[in-house]
C-alpha cells in the first residue's frame, strides 16, 4: 500500500493486513519533471504537434479535423494510448537508429497489429506523421514537459473506491466485460463476469468478484477451418518486423475473436463470436427463399454469434448471414437481439429473435437483416430504391452505406440506433416497421462539421448508446461528448433532402476534460474517447440517465452529471 497522486512521488510501499491501521506519508515531488511521470497519457500527448490547417489537404486527410480523427479513435487510439510512457519514449529494445524517424518507422511495423498499424498511417500522410511523432519524443526525451497539468480529484470524485483484479493472461487483451443484462441490471446480481478477448485468444475470461477468482471457458468454432488471425487485419501477415516486448513470438492467437459479451434475462451471455470462415451458405445468398436474402442477399460474413450458459457451461453457436460486432437486446416480445457489424462501409443490420430461436433452435428462420433504406420519396414506406453511388431520385427511396459500430435501443418508440465510423461521421436510425426488412426505414443524422448553423462543429463518433429518453450519446474524436436529439429537429426527417445534414439542431456538443493539442484552436480536447454508455437506472448513483465515457487518455470513466 502507498500513496500516490498528482504533485507528488510515489511514498514507500508498505504491505499490510485488511484491517490494520497504516499512517502513511504523502511524499511532494522534488520537481516537475518528476511529477510528471504522473500525468495521465493525455498530458503527454498535447504536446504534439499537429499539421497547421493551412497544409490541407495532406495524403488522404482533408482537412486538420479529418488528420486528428486517424490519431485518434478513427486510427491509432482505437487499438491503445499514445502518451503513456510505453509511447512517448523510445524503447531500447527497439534497437539502434541514425534518427527518431528512423525509429519510428521501425516502431509502427512491430508485432501482430503492425499491419494495422500501417494502413492507419496511410490515412495521414505517413511521413509527415512519423516525422512528428519523431519530434514529440525527441523533445520529451530532451526535457520537455506538458503546458497543462491534471487537477486533483473534486467533490463526488474523491469518494470513489476502483478496484482491480488481474484476469485472463498477459498475453491477453480484453475488448469488452458484461455483469449483467442492460435492461434489468439486477440480473447476475454479485455473479460472474465475462470478458471478451477479441483476436487475443479463444479462452474467455471470467472473474468472481465477490470470491476474487478468475478462470476462463473456450469459445469453440464449428468449422476447423475457421481463420485464427485477426479480425481486423486485411492480409494474412502476422507482423512485418519482431516486436521490442515479445519478438517473434506470436502472442494473439484466436479462432472465435470473440468482440463483445451480452446477459439476457435468463443470465446466459450472448456473443458475437466467429465460428467459420468468411463465405456465407447457401441460404443467406441469391436465390434463396429467406425473406431477408430475397431482398438484399449477402456472400460473406466475418464473424457471427454464440451464446454461452452459465448453468450447463455449455455454448451453442448461431451461423448469421451478417457479420457482428457489437450487440443489443431490445425491450420487446420476442426479446429481439440487434447486432451491429463494426464498419463504415457494413451495408445491413441484422437481428436475432431469440424466443424463436430458443424455441425452435432455428438459427435460418430465427435471423434477420436489412439493408439501409432512407425515405427519400417522402411517403412514409419502403419502396425501390436508387443505389448508394446513384444521386436522389424524389419518386424512390435511397439506399445508403452505413453500417454500425456502436449500437442501441431505443426505448421511446423500438428504433435501433447506430454509430457511423466515417468522417464526418454520423448516427443512423432504423424503424423496423411491422415485418422486416420489408418495412424497415433508415435515417441518417451526420456530425456538424463545417456547419454554420451548429453552434459546435466535430467529427469522428465512436461507440454510442441511448437514455431513457431516446437521446443518442457519443464521444467524438475531436474531443467531445455529443447528444443527438431527434425531437429537436425542425425540418421534416423523410424527403429528398433528409440525406444526413438536414438536423444540425439536434446536435449538442460538449467539450470533454483536458487539454487540447498546443497548435489547435478548435473546440474540444486531446481525449479520445472510444466507448459511451448510459447509466438508464441510476446503478452508479448519480441519477438516472447518466452518460458515461471511457477516458482513454485519462485513465478514467467520465460522467456527465447536472449539466458538466
Amino acid at each position: 500500500i502507498w500513496v500516490r497522486g498528482y504533485g507528488l512521488v510515489d511514498s514507500a510501499k508498505v504491505r499490510a493486513n485488511p484491517g490494520k491501521i497504516l499512517n502513511l506519508q504523502a511524499v511532494v515531488a522534488p520537481n516537475e519533471a518528476a511529477a510528471a511521470e504522473y500525468y495521465p497519457a493525455i498530458y503527454w500527448y498535447s504536446m504534439l504537434k499537429i499539421p497547421e490547417k493551412s497544409e490541407f489537404p495532406l495524403g488522404k486527410a482533408s482537412s486538420q479535423g479529418h488528420w486528428l480523427a486517424g490519431i485518434k479513435t478513427h486510427g491509432c487510439i482505437s487499438c491503445h494510448q499514445l502518451g503513456n510512457k510505453a509511447t512517448r519514449v523510445i524503447p531500447k529494445e527497439l534497437g539502434e537508429f541514425k534518427s527518431s524517424l528512423d525509429a519510428w518507422q521501425r516502431r509502427v511495423l512491430s508485432g501482430q497489429a503492425s499491419e494495422v498499424m500501417m494502413r492507419n498511417l496511410n490515412d495521414v500522410e505517413p511521413r509527415r506523421a512519423l516525422a512528428l511523432f519523431a519530434d514529440w519524443t525527441d523533445r520529451i526525451a530532451a526535457g520537455a514537459l506538458p503546458t497543462s497539468k491534471p487537477s486533483r480529484p473534486q467533490g463526488v470524485e474523491r469518494n470513489v473506491v476502483i478496484t482491480l483484479w488481474d484476469w485472463a493472461t498477459p498475453k491477453a487483451y480484453l475488448h469488452d466485460e458484461i455483469a449483467s443484462d442492460k435492461r434489468h441490471p439486477t440480473v447476475n446480481a454479485n455473479g460472474l463476469l465475462y470478458g471478451s478477448p477479441e483476436d487475443s485468444t479463444d479462452f474467455i475470461p471470467i472473474l468472481d468478484p465477490v470470491r476474487h477468482k478468475a478462470s476462463e471457458a473456450k469459445a469453440p468454432v464449428r468449422d476447423s477451418n475457421t481463420p485464427d488471425t485477426m479480425f481486423i487485419s486485411t492480409a494474412n501477415t502476422l507482423m512485418l518486423a519482431p516486436s521490442p516486448y515479445w519478438g517473434t513470438e506470436r502472442v494473439w492467437q484466436s479462432q472465435a475473436s470473440v468482440h463483445n459479451p451480452m446477459f439476457d434475462e435468463k443470465g446466459r451471455v450472448w456473443l458475437t463470436s466467429r465460428i467459420r470462415p468468411p463465405q456465407n451458405p447457401t441460404f443467406c445468398k441469391k436465390g434463396s427463399e429467406h425473406p431477408s436474402a430475397k431482398l438484399f442477399p449477402l456472400e460473406r460474413a466475418g464473424r457471427h454469434m454464440a451464446v454461452y450458459d452459465p448453468k450447463t457451461k455449455k455454448f451453442t453457436l448461431i451461423d448469421t448471414c451478417f457479420s457482428t460486432h457489437h450487440l443489443i437486446f431490445a425491450e420487446d416480445a420476442n426479446n429481439t437481439l440487434w447486432l451491429s457489424n463494426g464498419g463504415s462501409a457494413g451495408s445491413v443490420l441484422g437481428w436475432l429473435n431469440t424466443k424463436m430461436f430458443d424455441a425452435t433452435g432455428d438459427e435460418q428462420k430465427s435471423q434477420g437483416w436489412t439493408a439501409f433504406i432512407l425515405d427519400t420519396n417522402g411517403n412514409g414506406k419502403r419502396d425501390d430504391y436508387v443505389e448508394p453511388d446513384q444521386p436522389v431520385d424524389p419518386t424512390k427511396d435511397k439506399r445508403i452505406v452505413a453500417g454500425y459500430y456502436g449500437i442501441g435501443f431505443n426505448p421511446m418508440d423500438g428504433s435501433i440506433w447506430g454509430s457511423v465510423l466515417s468522417f464526418p461521421g454520423a448516427v443512423v436510425r432504423v424503424s423496423p416497421g411491422d415485418n422486416p426488412p420489408a418495412t424497415a426505414l433508415a435515417e441518417i443524422y451526420e456530425v456538424p462539421w463545417n456547419e454554420p448553423k451548429a453552434v459546435v462543429n466535430g467529427y469522428g463518433p465512436r461507440g454510442m448508446d441511448i437514455d431513457r429518453n431516446g437521446v443518442v450519446w457519443v464521444p467524438l474524436a475531436s474531443g467531445h461528448l455529443a447528444s443527438f436529439d431527434r425531437r429537436k429537429c425542425k425540418g421534416p426527417l423523410n424527403g429528398p433532402t433528409a440525406t444526413g445534414k438536414h438536423c444540425p439542431e439536434g446536435w449538442t456538443l460538449l467539450p470533454f476534460p483536458g487539454p487540447q493539442f498546443d497548435n489547435v484552436s478548435d473546440s474540444g480536447s486531446v481525449q479520445a474517447s472510444y466507448y459511451t454508455w448510459v447509466d438508464q437506472h441510476d446503478i452508479f448513483g448519480l441519477g438516472k440517465n447518466v452518460p458515461f465515457a471511457t477516458g482513454n487518455l485519462s485513465d478514467s470513466l467520465e460522467a456527465f452529471v447536472d449539466g458538466k
